[in-house]
């Protein structure tokens, strides 16, 4: 038989003499292990995964044929007759697929509007647009399917809401957007409008609404940094997104009437009728300011605490659902308005300096992990997430996933070419600089490309690209993998850093290779099949399919089965500087399956067991499964037990003895 345990470095030896002494793997809780001559002990090691031996890439378009937002935000100005056109100015543009479906009745901003002459930009004279749908002076329909199907579905909101949904529908229409939307901070609420110093006045629906015009007197998103040493700087960053946001000049262009005037049908919140506008003329639907600016306050809060990225992400679309369950706003208005904010939040964001960025974000963390009483970030992520459903709507990953999906398109069909490649704009990239530390601005580019919407949805389509970025998905990694993805965590500095979760599920021909110190979850249903390489750091797959349908290379660092079954690999090879951890339970859980051959050079193999799980004395427990062995572990630890390994030509059990 042969010994407990060797000594012999086996990264120095030649491969068979390597495996002769393979079999002694094992701890000092392990008995000698059973290797018969059917698993191989001369073999050649098996070579990395090739990958595509390429990246993918997210280029900026032709900047002159495409003007980016980012660069030209501060032409989104009305009563200037120098940004009064779809090409003069950049908070129209980046609308303008809504001309696919409507024509205002002048391709100016011009609603109530008048500017002088400007070089050779000619003086802007006041439309004569009504505002009232249908009349003389009103805008052509392109598309009536759309435009009729967005009427109708604000009638089918309105007259279907509940109680609760026109409470809350009030409350996001009355309050201020900031103040509103910090309880997508869930746990972390009530400590950011303390460190804000946010304030409001709107509590609950006035008793009197039909004749009371209920107005908030709170101070919206805080109290700035001249008067708040401890989280002013966070609270500027906020306001700063706000700099050239106003929605009116889109809205003066596009001369888009709400739906309560296209339809006596739509039921407005009554609560709300007093704040109906007298003056159509003035009052265009597209886009919705309100969602507009709810996006960039919540976005601006995701940038700042990215534990709560697409918790606060989903609350901004949900306060644009809200406006269609007032009766206010039509999902085209709020899709338009959340296509802008997108866009102004990177343009702010990108004019702020680095620095900025990094002191409000370090005010922000220095400030809420003290209300949270944590010291490291861990743990303030797990505070972030303590609460359950019932105290926090945001609780629950899947159905924020769901609802967000839902929101971005509110169940229209596309119109035209679904197949187009998505573009990400300029700059975009910096929407997930905190959310995605250690990637590269290229790689968070790419994770917009591979987690966008497809192409065809109404309106979604402009030339940018904004319309089509999906915030959720890419706060969950890649969707694709259509070139190698190299990245490396440093743990020392903390945060997403150290540890970070991938859910989607990710296809391509691409590999992953992960180096660095941290933790990366991975919990999709992967297809992707250019193969993973670990060579540092920790790569756990929390779902059976999560290493994809190719080769596992464990070159060092170390793999983690953690799924519910058996974790599915084609090959899987492991080196003598690799680990594998396996966390059993019931019904495969934990195991390690490959279609084809596991090569062990060595290395260590791990075994624990999931809460609940308590292997049985005498029991015998599998643990890999293979078309073919070959090789053994050096060392096998079994938490808490006594065991014999038991290898066999497509396997690995261990026995249990006590």
């Amino acid at each position: 038989m042969l010994k407990q345990r060797c000594h012999a470095p086996l990264s120095l030896l030649p491969i068979a003499l390597a495996l002769l002494l393979a079999g002694c793997g094992g701890n000092s809780n392990s008995s000698s292990p059973t290797v018969p001559t059917s698993v191989v002990s001369t073999f050649t090691t098996p070579a990395a995964p090739a990958g595509v031996g390429y990246a993918d890439t997210a280029p900026v378009q032709d900047q002159a044929a495409i003007l980016p937002f980012v660069d030209y935000a501060y032409t989104n100005q009305r009563g200037d007759a120098r940004y009064a056109t779809k090409d003069t100015n950049a908070g129209v543009r980046v609308l303008d697929g809504f001309l696919a479906l409507w024509t205002p009745s002048t391709l100016l901003v011009d609603a109530g509007v008048t500017a002088p002459a400007s070089g050779s930009f000619p003086a802007v004279v006041a439309s004569t647009w009504t505002g009232i749908p249908g009349d003389a002076t009103d805008g052509t329909i392109v598309n009536s399917a759309v435009l009729n199907a967005n009427v109708q579905y604000v009638i089918n909101a309105t007259t279907n809401r509940t109680a609760d949904q026109a409470t809350a529908a009030y409350l996001d229409d009355r309050r201020q957007k900031g103040y509103s939307v910090t309880d997508g901070m869930g746990p972390l609420t009530s400590a950011w409008r303390t460190a804000a110093q946010q304030t409001t006045s709107i509590t609950s629906v006035p008793a009197d609404a039909t004749t009371v015009l209920y107005n908030d007197s709170g101070n919206n998103i805080g109290v700035g940094s001249a008067s708040n040493a401890t989280f002013g700087t966070a609270v500027d960053l906020i306001s700063s997104v706000g700099n050239n946001a106003s929605t009116e000049p889109a809205k003066r262009f596009y001369k888009y009437a709400r739906p309560w005037r296209w339809s006596n049908s739509v039921v407005v919140v009554p609560a709300l009728v007093p704040a109906e506008s007298s003056t159509p003329s003035t009052d265009g639907g597209f886009p919705s300011g309100h969602s507009a600016e709810a996006g960039r306050d919540a976005f601006a809060m995701a940038y700042l605490v990215p534990e709560r990225y697409q918790e606060m992400v989903s609350r901004a679309l949900e306060l644009g659902e809200n406006r269609i369950l007032a009766g206010m706003h039509s999902p085209l208005d709020v899709i338009g308005g959340r296509i802008q904010a997108t866009a102004l939040v990177a343009a702010n964001l990108q004019a702020a300096t680095a620095a900025t960025r990094q002191a409000a974000y370090a005010q922000a963390h220095t400030a809420l992990m003290s209300a949270a009483g944590v010291t490291t970030a861990a743990d303030f992520y797990n505070y972030a997430h303590s609460a359950t459903s019932a105290t926090d709507r945001f609780a629950d990953h899947a159905t924020n996933k769901a609802n967000y999906l839902r929101r971005l398109t509110f169940g229209f069909a596309p119109i035209a070419d679904v197949t187009k490649t998505a573009q990400v704009p300029k700059d975009a990239e910096i929407l997930l600089e905190t959310r995605l530390p250690y990637l590269s601005a290229d790689q968070r580019r790419v994770v917009l490309k591979t987690t966008a919407l497809p192409s065809g949805y109404p309106v979604l389509d402009d030339a940018e690209g904004w319309g089509r970025l999906n915030l959720f998905a890419a706060a969950d990694g890649y969707g694709a993998f259509n070139g190698d993805v190299s990245i490396s965590m440093d743990a020392s500095q903390g945060g997403f850093n150290a540890l970070d979760r991938w859910q989607n599920d990710i296809s391509g021909k691409g590999k992953l290779s992960l180096s660095g110190t941290g933790t990366l979850h991975l919990t999709g249903n992967n297809s992707y099949s250019g193969g993973t390489e670990i060579d540092a750091g920790t790569l756990q797959a929390d779902s059976t399919t999560a290493f994809g349908s190719g080769d596992v290379y464990v070159a060092a660092g170390t793999a983690v089965c953690n799924a519910t079954s058996a974790v599915q690999v084609a090959n899987y090879t492991q080196l003598a500087a690799g680990t594998l951890q396996l966390n059993l339970g019931t019904n495969a859980q934990g195991q390690l399956k490959a279609s084809g051959t596991v090569s062990l050079v060595g290395g260590t193999l791990n075994v624990k067991f999931a809460s609940g799980f308590k292997p049985a004395v005498g029991s015998t427990l599998t643990l890999l499964g293979a078309g073919k062995l070959q090789g053994t572990f050096s060392t096998i630890n079994v938490d808490g037990f006594k065991f014999t390994p038991i290898y066999s030509a497509t396997g690995l059990q261990i026995h249990i003895d006590g």
